[in-house]
């Protein structure tokens, strides 16, 4: 059987949900295809319920740091009604919602393992699908595991295991420093594991150095026993189960369970890339438009601009709207900051990392900034010096860290540590994206006593 449509979408996460939905929109037809749950990686083993098993212990922190409140908590975390919370949030693995979502906005659904046979065509189950304009590759990435001596047969948990996980085990190793691995070990610490991670390359090694000291210092506070440096070069599951890491100086770490954190891998192994001349299991690279040829596109982690479901669906919009562009012979502004122009994945990231302390960033790095040869002024403030900060929390600690352009009298990276900073990032990513300049910020007043108060000390420590 063979259908076609204007736009075929392989992948049914939250990109490719977004490139139909964009397409539909703009007048044209678009089918998609999904062979696990629609919804991906974000709505069942990401994003949402690694959110749901951190937040439970954010909450009661918090509370136990306003007097009043901290005298009302009389117990522990409930770990049963934790696991139950992640459940609900991962609607319990069944995608029935996401599912009948896409048939309410007139996008057919097909499921199985779509693999492209030729130029605008793609097969699955038995059908043949053409795409009159464009076929949009968002299958996203999965767990990359490396090739450690016995890894690979010791039955290791990846994010997705360790999100979906029945039960805390008594105690777990991680290897890895990044976020899966900071925000795992920090879950399962409050959860009650004792947890070991080990941490190569370092915690969040790719924030400014001020936030792997807080949150590694955190850690530790929470019993985390933070291995910096350490490497495992081999693995081996033993007869009764646990696990055993043996470390490059000859040290073994003993655990329940072992969680591999170190990065990701793109899902393109068998796409059917090798027909078009391209390789599988690569990266798909693009244009600023999120193109890959004249008729294929990728968008979301499989092009490895940027592994954050927020960007994947800042390129689902823009890909929807280029592709609808393109097919009405409209004009394509690919120029920087242009409509149809992905720049925000290389001027303006913003993430956050839900550990104890958050971190929320946007942009550069310091060091980053440097390299990119920006002449910069690097503006530092201790976010306890606010007076809303001292409401917020007794004893509350924190650090903002502000990157200017001097040349150009703009930010150019902002990152913040503390309790509770998350909801106060988007206004770095705007002044950021519409490269405020430093006098003009001067009027945008922040309320008091709030913690955003903290733009106003930035700006005077900068003039200082």
């Amino acid at each position: 059987m063979t259908s076609t449509y204007d736009v075929v979408v392989i992948g049914a996460g939250p990109v490719g949900e977004n490139v139909a939905d964009r397409v539909v929109q703009g007048g044209l037809t678009a089918a998609i295809i999904e062979r696990e749950l629609v919804g991906g990686e974000c709505s069942y083993w990401a994003c949402m319920p690694t959110k749901a098993l951190l937040r439970s212990g954010a909450a009661l922190r918090a509370a136990r740091q306003v007097p009043g409140a901290r005298e009302a908590v009389t117990g522990e975390l409930d770990v049963a009604a934790v696991l139950r919370r992640r459940d609900a949030f991962a609607s319990n693995w069944q995608d029935d919602g996401q599912a009948a979502w896409l048939e309410s906005v007139g996008v057919p659904l097909y499921r199985g393992h779509g693999r492209i046979s030729g130029e605008r065509t793609v097969e699955v189950g038995g059908t043949t699908l053409t795409a009159r304009h464009a076929v949009v590759v968002a299958t996203g990435s999965s767990a990359l595991v490396p090739e450690i001596e016995g890894l690979r047969t010791a039955s290791a948990w990846t994010s997705r295991e360790a999100v979906a996980a029945r039960a805390v085990p008594a105690r777990l190793a991680v290897i890895g420093g990044g976020v899966v691995a900071a925000e795992m070990a920090t879950a399962f610490a409050e959860l009650g594991a004792a947890v070991t991670m080990l941490a190569r390359d370092g915690v969040l090694p790719l924030a400014e150095p001020f936030v792997a000291e807080r949150v590694t210092e955190s850690l530790q506070n929470k019993g985390v026993s933070v291995r910096l440096g350490a490497e495992a070069v081999a693995v081996q599951r033993n007869a009764d189960q646990t696990v055993a890491v043996t470390l490059a100086d000859g040290e073994q770490v003993e655990a329940d369970e072992l969680l591999v954190a170190i990065g990701r891998t793109p899902n393109t192994q068998d796409l059917g890339l090798d027909t078009i001349g391209l390789t599988p299991g690569d990266w798909l690279t693009v244009d600023n438009t999120l193109r890959v040829n004249d008729w294929l596109y990728a968008a979301g982690d499989v092009n490895r601009r940027v592994l954050l479901t927020h960007q994947g669906k800042y390129q689902a919009r823009l890909v929807g709207d280029v592709i609808v562009a393109r097919a009405k012979g409209e004009p394509i502004d690919d120029t920087p900051w242009g409509r149809h122009a992905a720049t925000a994945d290389e001027r303006a990231v913003p993430q956050v990392v839900f550990t104890d302390p958050e971190v929320a960033s946007v942009g550069l790095t310091a060091a980053a900034a440097e390299a990119a040869g920006i002449r910069t002024r690097v503006v530092d403030y201790d976010l306890a010096a606010i007076a809303g900060s001292a409401l917020h929390a007794e004893h509350y600690t924190g650090h903002a860290r502000m990157i200017v352009d001097e040349d150009r009298q703009v930010i150019v990276g902002f990152t913040l540590v503390g309790p509770d900073v998350a909801e106060m990032l988007h206004a770095a990513t705007i002044a950021i994206t519409a490269e405020v300049p430093l006098p003009r910020l001067w009027h945008a007043v922040p309320a008091f006593p709030t913690t955003s108060e903290l733009w106003l000390r930035l700006l005077e420590t900068y003039n200082r």
